[in-house]
């Protein structure tokens, strides 16, 4: 029987967003556009709209109950400091070859192709992730008081949700490289710049501290209690306010900072119902946190199964186009999340097997594939 570790609400969660995820892509990429519009795909909508603050909110809470230990060291920039900046770099990497049309910077710089190298720098949802736990881990190396860490915390997400809308308006890349300006709005074609994607991870941060806190005091079953209560408040409220009390103008601004206290209410919730199924009914060795273990190679591997061009210079995307049915886009959704957990489960043996060859391995393939990019 596995060892108990509540803190595997957390990768529940997290790898429930995931399978949801493949499924949103798989809609996005097959199904009829006519049957988008029907009157009942609107709460698929909504749900589907959950995962990426979902993943990016459990980053940050995942990253900060790893710097309960070994403060000291991750300032001394130590070994533990390399693996982890080694670590963020590579999630920024694979959020970049997910949109690469070629392992050749030459060839994706091609101005006969401009769009290239423009989709090649759009900010996904891994390049957010990446940079966003970059500057918790700067942050917290810098800062070495924790009251005064968190309340930074506070006041960089306050920042991010009041400006967003502002820093949506202005075209960052008349006087910034665009691999800059992407992570700022959505201008030009980012799909989760920084505003106000980020301000998730930090809230995901932020109530990491808040678990910490209940865990020493043994009052974990109360921080999940509370997590549904304030979490459903806030979703009330929101909806309260966007439907009722605001005009509707209101809706119309992006981003919409009520938009985000949304999200973070079922976010909230969710977390909460998942920390007593983890701790009083569910299942410890369940598949769901196979996936979350291996989001990484999930999330890279089912994109790359959509889009990537394997047949005639054309992806299953492309192949397929958005014409099939309801049942056929669920078919392809079921197999392809089944893929992927036999691909998880896979990898995390080889891992737990032999994890020097496996980590020597994907230094040797990252390693090769970065000079490929710069050489070919």
């Amino acid at each position: 029987m596995v060892k108990k570790d509540r803190a595997q609400f957390i990768d529940l969660l997290k790898g429930l967003a995931l399978i949801v995820m493949i499924e949103v892509h798989v809609t996005t990429a097959f199904l009829d556009t006519s049957i988008k519009e029907l009157w009942w795909f609107s709460p698929v909508h909504f749900i589907n709209g959950l995962v990426a603050p979902a993943f990016t909110f459990t980053s940050g809470m995942v990253f900060i109950l790893s710097f309960q230990k070994g403060l000291d060291e991750l300032r001394k920039l130590g070994t533990k400091f390399w693996k982890r900046l080694g670590r963020l770099t590579l999630i920024i990497l694979v959020g970049y070859s997910v949109h690469m049309s070629f392992l050749s910077l030459r060839k994706l710089s091609n101005p006969n192709y401009p769009h290239m190298l423009q989709n090649f720098f759009m900010v996904d949802i891994l390049q957010c992730i990446g940079v966003g736990l970059l500057i918790l881990l700067f942050l917290r190396m810098a800062v070495r008081s924790d009251k005064v860490f968190y309340n930074t915390l506070w006041i960089l997400t306050t920042i991010v949700l009041l400006i967003g809308p502002l820093m949506w308006k202005i075209d960052f890349a008349k006087f910034l490289p665009l691999s800059i300006s992407n992570y700022f709005n959505r201008i030009h074609g980012s799909l989760f710049p920084l505003f106000p994607w980020v301000a998730f991870i930090f809230t995901g941060a932020l109530t990491g501290k808040y678990y910490i806190e209940a865990k020493q005091k043994n009052e974990e079953s109360i921080f999940a209690r509370k997590l549904i209560i304030n979490g459903t408040v806030a979703f009330l409220t929101s909806v309260l306010l966007l439907n009722i009390i605001l005009p509707s103008s209101f809706a119309e601004i992006k981003p919409n900072p009520i938009f985000f206290l949304e999200r973070l209410g079922v976010i909230l919730v969710l977390l909460g119902l998942g920390w007593f199924y983890v701790n009083r009914i569910g299942n410890y060795n369940s598949f769901v946190l196979d996936v979350s273990r291996e989001s990484l190679l999930v999330y890279w591997l089912h994109l790359k199964f959509i889009y990537k061009k394997f047949w005639n210079d054309k992806s299953i995307a492309e192949i397929l186009g958005n014409d099939l049915n309801l049942w056929e886009s669920f078919i392809i959704a079921i197999l392809l999340i089944v893929i992927m957990i036999f691909v998880a489960k896979g990898w995390g043996y080889l891992k737990a097997k032999y994890p020097v060859a496996i980590s020597r391995l994907v230094f040797a393939v990252i390693t090769i594939c970065v000079i490929i990019f710069f050489v070919n």
